[in-house]
């Protein structure tokens, strides 16, 4: 079992969580199976991937119990408005085949257009509703969180972030676990850029026995981070989940942490004016 951690509404998700963009269809559907059976609990869809289907559809073939797994989905932009994000989660546990979503999040703010809030609302009531259990956001900077807590008195349970060597963080990390916001990271191994290749994340490999993908993903637990690895083989679905083992001393993580640049991001997507519909 993977160690645990606890949001301020008692969501209780495992350190390493699993990614499933771009599994999709009838190999999706194994691919994701075959995690749940080596160890993942918690599996991040979301409408815009299309693969809630093959997510429920994991969970059935897989020889877990329902209820010892997490899956979370995510509302895309374009569904802000109240009436549509409702009809958007009921559509998502429909697809999924799931009678209830573990967690749900909104996926970007979309700030343009100034509907979160009321997409969050949304959220709210889907989970009285027990639609879902969890609600949380991602890609939020603070003054968006400050917003849904101002207007509504309820913080999210997760954000999910953009966060990897290249973009550390620091700042939203500490913001969300002062509020008791677990922060999940995405894209947490780069996205075939030449992170992997670094001298410092190679060294720090060495000293371990470890792969470079490991040390990157216990760099990220140990910052409090909860890292979302994709992989299809089982081979990289065993070795991120092993990750968990690898205890980084305070100077390894400082060292890989050093990697951050003011121009980080993957793909420029910084969610003061980025829009995802």
């Amino acid at each position: 079992m993977l160690p645990t951690v606890t949001a301020h509404t008692g969501l209780e998700l495992p350190v390493i969580g699993f990614g499933t963009y771009r599994l999709t269809g009838d190999e999706g559907a194994d691919a994701v199976a075959r995690a749940i059976d080596a160890g993942y609990t918690l599996l991040d869809t979301a409408v815009g991937y299309e693969n809630e289907g093959a997510v429920g559809a994991a969970v059935r073939r897989s020889s877990v119990p329902r209820e010892s797994l997490i899956v979370s989905s995510k509302l895309p932009g374009r569904h802000h408005a109240y009436a549509e994000a409702i009809a958007t989660i009921e559509e998502s546990v429909f697809r999924s085949g799931l009678d209830y979503l573990d967690l749900y999040l909104i996926h970007w703010p979309n700030p343009k257009e100034g509907r979160y809030v009321e997409a969050w609302e949304a959220l709210i009531a889907a989970r009285d509703r027990g639609l879902v259990r969890d609600i949380g956001v991602c890609n939020f900077l603070p003054e968006h969180l400050d917003a849904l807590d101002e207007r509504t008195g309820v913080l999210p349970a997760v954000n999910q972030i953009e966060l990897h060597p290249y973009f550390p963080q620091a700042e939203q990390l500490a913001f969300d676990a002062a509020r008791g916001i677990l922060t999940q990271a995405w894209s947490p191994l780069g996205r075939g850029n030449d992170l992997l290749s670094q001298p410092a994340i190679a060294a720090v490999a060495s000293a371990h026995g470890a792969t470079p993908g490991q040390v990157v993903l216990a760099w990220a637990v140990a910052r409090g981070a909860i890292p979302l690895p994709k992989a299809a083989s089982d081979e990289r679905q065993r070795e991120n989940l092993a990750a968990a083992d690898i205890a980084l001393t305070d100077a390894e993580v400082a060292a890989i942490t050093a990697l951050g640049r003011a121009d980080g991001r993957l793909a420029r997507q910084d969610p003061a004016v980025y829009q995802e519909f």
